[in-house]
């Protein structure tokens, strides 16, 4: 029995000293030796979000960085340099967009009787027939005409013959009677050349002949021999197409721009060369949901009918801008989400300059920020000078000079602007969406190679809106190699039309350009 004590004392001490060695190592793993815990002080709490979001590095900017160039008379004349002014004026735009020919719903007529009877002869039995004022339709008898007409000429006849009655209220009578049944004629649109018929001959007749009381084509008939007819029965629709409406279809981002009675025109294919003038007369208050657009009313006038009903047109919509702050459409770089502008600071000196543009009128760009009217900007060659503007930025090769013109010259020789060949290869041979090599070869006009040059490759893609995809740019340096060889690796995100541009700096000046177009494999 003791002998089992001492074996649980033995033991009980021993899982005691492993649980002890095991709290040890974990408080170790937990606080090393050496390690302070930073206390906040109360006074001054830091905000779990700001702790947080201060974490997180901002993403990386995806635009390439620009920096200011200065280029010489020699080279700004070689790659065809233009220049433009900012000026403030007067600016018209024009919304393009096609429409249909309808009939003006205010040119409408209907053909209808107010006496029940069936038609006889018929005289206009066509549809889209002319008819013009007065002409005779069709001929109908109707039994309720006849009894009136018959009641008229008794009412005459007792008119005549009691005018001269001395029985109080007999002459008054007969006057009032006969006034009444013309009344009722008159009333059922008997035309005043039946009455008068009817009461120089004194004979009913037995049919009425309708005439149409406007002029237009005839867009619906139901007029038939022998129809059976009644007040509320449509006979003819007339349609005056001497003015005419044009339904154009306007996204409803052009909404705001367009403006009752402003100016209108348009073409149409069977008349080439023939512009017709017209203006705004509505705007429909609702947006189709499946094509974003809105139906603008237009009103032309038609008088000899060239224009008819459902015909497709071509319509110009004039838009007046007012005096506006405009740049040339060609002045503007579009890179990515930005808007650049090389602005002319003088000796050369050329500044990228990013800007904020309005609508396009025409040709040219409305400048909401950026810009003043009087600055002197770059027009032709940017995608050139936007090139040598990002291989500046990435080999940090230019100092800015003070505001104002720059006092020094760059460094430029005609050694330096001499003839160099530009080789240019990739692999695989066909580059694909990915992963590619760049190559270059350098060499002088006698062949031979070009060593110690910076040479960068710029890859363009514009970006296509309709499809959700923003312009793509990549610049790739080059790594020498020897014998005038610079290679580097380069990834294009996408299969397409890429536009290449290789540029070759030595001594901090620009020795030769060279652009190319580059077909990669591979999807969007």
């Amino acid at each position: 029995m003791k002998n089992y004590r001492t074996a649980f004392i033995i033991v009980l001490v021993a899982n005691l000293v492993l649980v002890g060695a095991l709290t040890g190592f974990w408080w170790r793993s937990h606080h090393p030796v050496g390690t302070k815990t930073a206390v906040t002080p109360a006074s001054n709490p830091v905000p779990q979000q700001e702790m947080s979001t201060s974490a997180v590095p901002p993403p990386p900017s995806t635009e390439t960085p620009l920096s200011a160039i200065q280029l010489s008379p020699e080279r700004l004349q070689s790659i065809d340099v233009k220049f433009g002014i900012v000026e403030r004026k007067d600016l018209k735009d024009t919304i393009r967009t096609t429409g249909t020919v309808a009939i003006d719903e205010r040119r409408l007529s209907y053909v209808q009787t107010r006496i029940s009877g069936h038609i006889e002869k018929v005289f206009a039995d066509a549809t889209y027939q002319y008819v013009r004022k007065g002409q005779p339709l069709f001929t109908i008898h109707s039994p309720e005409l006849v009894s009136a007409e018959r009641e008229y000429l008794l009412a005459k006849q007792n008119a005549q013959s009691l005018s001269q009655s001395t029985v109080p209220g007999v002459a008054s009578g007969v006057a009032s009677l006969l006034e009444s049944s013309r009344e009722r004629l008159a009333q059922w649109d008997i035309p005043p050349q039946e009455i008068a018929r009817l009461e120089s001959t004194g004979q009913v007749g037995e049919t009425l002949e309708i005439h149409s009381s406007v002029s237009g084509y005839i867009i619906e008939r139901n007029a038939l021999p022998n129809l059976m007819v009644q007040p509320d029965t449509r006979l003819y629709t007339v349609a005056d197409l001497s003015t005419i409406w044009v339904l154009a279809q306007v996204f409803q981002n052009d909404l705001g721009r367009i403006k009752v009675s402003a100016p209108a025109s348009l073409t149409v294919d069977s008349y080439p060369g023939r512009v017709f003038q017209g203006k705004v007369d509505f705007i429909y208050p609702d947006v189709d949901m499946t094509t974003r657009t809105a139906r603008a009313r237009l009103v032309f006038s038609n008088s000899r009918m060239t224009l008819t009903p459902g015909m497709f047109v071509n319509v110009s919509l004039e838009v007046d801008l007012g005096k506006q702050l405009a740049i040339p459409v060609s002045g503007v770089l579009q890179s990515g989400a930005r808007q650049i502008v090389f602005v002319d600071r003088g000796n050369g000196y050329l500044e990228p300059r990013d800007v904020q543009l309005g609508p396009q009128a025409g040709e040219e760009y409305i400048v909401l920020k950026g810009l003043r009217a009087g600055e002197r900007i770059v027009t032709s060659a940017n995608f050139l000078i936007d090139s040598e503007s990002q291989l500046q930025a990435a080999i940090g090769s230019y100092a800015a000079p003070p505001s104002g013109a720059p006092a020094t010259e760059p460094k430029s020789s005609s050694t330096a602007q001499a003839a160099v060949q530009i080789d240019f290869s990739t692999e695989p041979q066909t580059p694909r969406k990915g992963a590619n090599l760049y190559r270059v070869k350098l060499s002088a006009t006698g062949g031979s190679p070009i060593t110690g040059a910076q040479v960068s490759v710029r890859s363009y893609m514009a970006g296509m809106p309709e499809m959700g995809m923003a312009a793509m740019n990549v610049v790739t340096p080059l790594s020498e190699k020897g014998g005038g060889i610079y290679d580097g690796q380069t990834i294009l995100e996408s299969g397409g039309t890429w536009k290449v541009t290789i540029t070759v700096l030595k001594s901090g000046a620009v020795l030769a350009t060279k652009q190319l177009s580059l077909q990669a494999q591979g999807g969007m």
